[in-house]
């Protein structure tokens, strides 16, 4: 039996904002981005400015299954979210979107990406793992509501660190 194509990446755009809110409610259902928190970041991913990355993954079949986005600023760059449908994990697909993320925190001449991560989805942590982002602290309280603590992770070099990005791996 083979597995489906993955899907193909493309710059998120406005238009992308309603099925990202319906993964986003999916996924996140305790915090989701609102549609404001979206338009704000796409605002900012145009244009000789621009200070953020975000991409969208499409199925054969047009459908949003995942989307990923960084914002860059200096030296640093930080990974504002990572989603993929449930019915694509364990595809590699979270692989594929956060290498596209490293190599635009790469263009923007980043030398270092942080990231949050729930303390408890120890799916993304090993995902983070693999591309060498080491834990560097915790913010207390961080995800609301729940008051679930956030584990900040820390990757230096990021133009080293596009591994891990075989599909089904």
């Amino acid at each position: 039996m083979t597995s489906p194509a993955l899907p193909r990446l493309r710059e998120l755009r406005w238009w992308d904002i309603d099925a990202v809110l319906e993964l986003e409610k999916s996924l996140f259902p305790d915090d989701p981005w609102s549609r404001g928190m979206f338009w704000s970041e796409l605002a900012h991913a145009r244009g000789p400015e621009a200070t953020r990355r975000y991409v969208a993954a499409e199925d054969a079949d047009g459908r949003v299954v995942g989307y990923a986005g960084l914002a860059a600023g200096g030296e640093q760059a930080d990974v504002q979210t990572i989603a993929v449908a449930r019915d694509h994990w364990g595809t590699g697909l979270g692989a594929v979107l956060l290498t596209e993320l490293l190599r635009a925190a790469t263009a923007f001449d980043c030398a270092e990406v942080m990231l949050e991560c729930r303390i408890d989805n120890v799916r993304a942590q090993k995902l983070y793992e693999r591309f060498g982002f080491e834990p560097i602290g915790f913010r207390r309280g961080y995800y609301q509501p729940g008051n679930v603590d956030a584990l900040v992770m820390s990757l230096t070099d990021p133009s080293q660190s596009a591994q891990g990005t075989e599909i089904n791996g």
